[in-house]
This record gives C-alpha cells, structure tokens and sequence, in this order.
C-alpha cells in the first residue's frame, strides 16, 4: 500500500458564510484586512504552504466572482476549483467531498474566515495525518466553560454544569482527514433525520465513533473572523506580522513587541 504521506494533500476552504454578524451586505470574507480580502490571506497560506498539492475553495452563492478575480489576479496556481456552497457548513463540506471525486487523497477543511493560519499549525496537521485518519486542530481555553439548562427565550438561564477545563479544547480548523472517512461518515449522518453538526470532526465523532480523532495545538492568532472586534484585533494581528517576523510568534517575541 502507499504511503500516506504520499496521498495529495487538498485544502478545502470552506468560505460559504455570509457578513451577518459584522453588519455588512457583503461576505465577511470578502472584507478587506491589511491590504487584502480575508479569503486571499486564507487562500494565500495554503498556497505557500509546500506540503498542500491542490486547493477547492466553497463560496457563498452569488458571490463567486470576486473569489475568481482573487486567484486569476494573485496568480493562486494550487486553486484547481470555486465551488458555490450550501445553506449550512454541512451542505458545503458535502459539495466539497463530491468535487474532489473518489481518489483517495487528505482533505484540509478550513474556514476562510481563519485568515491568520500558520505554516506551524498546517504542517502539524499534516504530519498527524501520517498516523490518524481524522485530525483537529485545537488549544487550550483560558475561560471557563460552564453548561447552562436549556430556557426558553427571554428567561434568565441557569448553570447546570462547570466542566473541567484542563480537559476542555476549544476548536479551530484546519480539521483534516483521510478523504473515504469523511464521505462515510457523512454518508451516514445524512441518513439521520435529526443530524446537524457546526463542525465536520462532530460528524466523524458520531458516526464513526472507532475513528480516533487526533489533536494538534492550534494558536490564539488562528482566530475566527465573525464580530465586528475580530475584524480590528485581525488587522492589528497582521500589521504585528509583516514579512520579517516568522510565521507564529512565541510568547517572548510578543512580549518583545509590546516592550513599552
């Protein structure tokens, strides 16, 4: 059998969303960020990674012109398909996995709207692909998580549970697996009536359960752009890290920039 290091390794970016939540009538990842649209910085990190042999990238409907101008004007060569998404994250995953066809290959599903990945995380999630089938990308959480009761709207919610953090991740993408385990596991959930999931390593995790899914520490900076604050602390994110700094700062480094 081949060896897995040796399947393609594609980049699924999955950039379906809509700029609801930051107020604005275009795709928050169309928003520009230090010079350029958040997807381009997303599109523009897989691109430079050498371990990523082809990049698909799913778009919100209606928009997918100005993701085709972005890459024949950045000259993204990896970027082999724009495919439009779905309604939902799941529906957009599930157009991503049919136009990648049945060669078996690893899939690196990310969100667009994670501008900030770095080469760091991308190499470690495909190193973990030697040895796992599915992989998350995760890091510690600094906050408690407390669980509330479930209340109807409008009443004040109470706590049901404080789970222990030390066991707690909180997600980030990319989350990859071998391209067969993907399809199954979703060929299983869409035959549950009652399936819904906000991310594809959930659906891995409920219908593949002897799948084990790794984890690899992520990083703060690998941030989800969905407020309109991200939107600021991104761009002051990218001006801290301009073309002399390396690809993810240790603490000491950022240290060393707040210094005064």
């Amino acid at each position: 059998p081949r060896r897995v290091t040796e399947l393609r390794n594609v980049a699924v970016i999955l950039a379906g969303g809509t700029g609801t939540r930051v107020g604005l009538s275009i795709p928050k990842q169309l928003i520009k960020i230090a010079g350029k649209t958040i997807i381009e910085h997303t599109i523009a990190a897989f691109e430079a990674s050498p371990l990523v042999d082809e990049i698909v990238i799913l778009m919100t409907p209606g928009h997918l012109d100005p993701v085709r101008a972005i890459v024949q004007n950045g000259g993204y060569g990896k970027v082999s398909q724009i495919v439009e998404g779905g309604r939902t994250r799941n529906e957009s995953t599930s157009r991503a996995l049919e136009a990648l066809g049945t060669d078996e290959c690893n899939v690196l599903l990310h969100d667009a709207v994670r501008p900030l990945v770095s080469q760091t995380i991308i190499g470690d999630v495909v190193a973990a692909l030697a040895t796992h089938e599915a992989v998350d990308t995760a890091i510690p959480s600094a906050d408690t998580i407390v669980q509330v009761h479930d209340a109807p709207a409008g009443e004040t919610e109470t706590i049901e549970d404080v789970l222990q953090r030390s066991l707690l991740r909180r997600g980030q993408t990319p989350q990859a697996f071998r391209l067969s385990v993907i399809r199954r596991a979703y060929e299983l959930a869409w035959k549950d009536p009652d399936f819904t999931a906000t991310d594809d390593c959930t659906v891995v995790l409920r219908y593949l359960p002897e799948v084990p899914i790794a984890v690899v520490t992520g990083h703060d900076r690998n941030m989800k752009v969905t407020e309109p604050i991200d939107v600021y602390i991104a761009d002051k994110l990218f001006q801290l890290h301009s073309a002399d700094v390396p690809d993810q700062l240790t603490d000491e480094q950022y240290r060393a920039a707040l210094a005064g």
